[in-house]
């Protein structure tokens, strides 16, 4: 799957944002199968560090989705004709993503215990599967339904969404969570990413967040480059 051009700048700053966010999934999708697949048999060690990886992952999708769903397409269904069965038709895909998020839960849940090769191969496949599905809505959400963000979806409203997405990100996870947006986006969309935070936060990360992410990603990838 191709992710969207969040580069362009002739995009609405709502679909720039969203796409950068979403991108963080589909990487971490890609990747936890990638990683998963190469972990040899009985690395309980491994297994351990990504099933609690998938959780983090798992915890953050579902909250993205869920403040979607709650504050997003509430404010933007009013302003739809025709156009509201694209925004009803994320909701299903939502619900359609849960199941198989429940079953790669299923899966890791019995992987991790012993790390059999079997148990390995099921859930690397069940992965893929998942990042097939995540990025196919993805695509189309950011094709059919963020345009309409962008048109009728004030400065406020999308204000409250990220608000939601903060309150619900736990404290000692922010820079991660702020360094897994930064990873793909180029120098602009960087610097007008840091530049809508506040001042505390973007010193914080300079002086700890970026160590703290590479720590992170170092532990979980190992020698694995992120890139596809």
């Amino acid at each position: 799957m191709t992710s969207s051009n969040t580069s362009d700048s002739t995009v609405h700053p709502y679909t720039r944002e969203m796409a950068m966010i979403h991108q963080v999934f589909r990487r971490e999708s890609r990747l936890l199968a990638e990683l998963v697949q190469d972990v040899k048999p009985a690395d309980t060690d491994r297994s351990r560090i990504l099933a609690e990886h998938w959780r983090q992952y798992s915890i953050g999708l579902h909250a993205h989705h869920t403040g979607e769903d709650e504050m997003l397409w509430p404010v933007l269904l009013p302003h739809l004709d025709l156009d509201a069965e694209q925004v009803l038709a994320m909701e299903a895909q939502h619900r359609e993503l849960d199941e198989g998020i429940a079953e790669v839960q299923r899966l890791m849940d019995r992987w991790q215990a012993q790390a059999l090769a079997e148990d390995r191969d099921e859930l690397a496949d069940a992965l893929r599967r998942h990042h097939r599905q995540l990025c196919a809505h993805l695509d189309e959400e950011e094709r059919e339904v963020m345009p309409l963000v962008a048109l009728h979806v004030n400065e406020e409203q999308w204000h409250a969404v990220g608000e939601r997405g903060l309150a619900e990100t736990p404290r000692n996870r922010l820079m991660i969570a702020l360094g897994a947006i930064l990873e793909d986006t180029s120098l602009q969309e960087r610097a007008e990413f840091m530049a809508r935070l506040p001042l505390p936060a973007r010193v914080l990360w300079r002086l700890l967040g970026q160590r703290q992410y590479r720590r992170e990603t170092d532990r979980i990838r190992g020698g694995r480059r992120a890139t596809a």
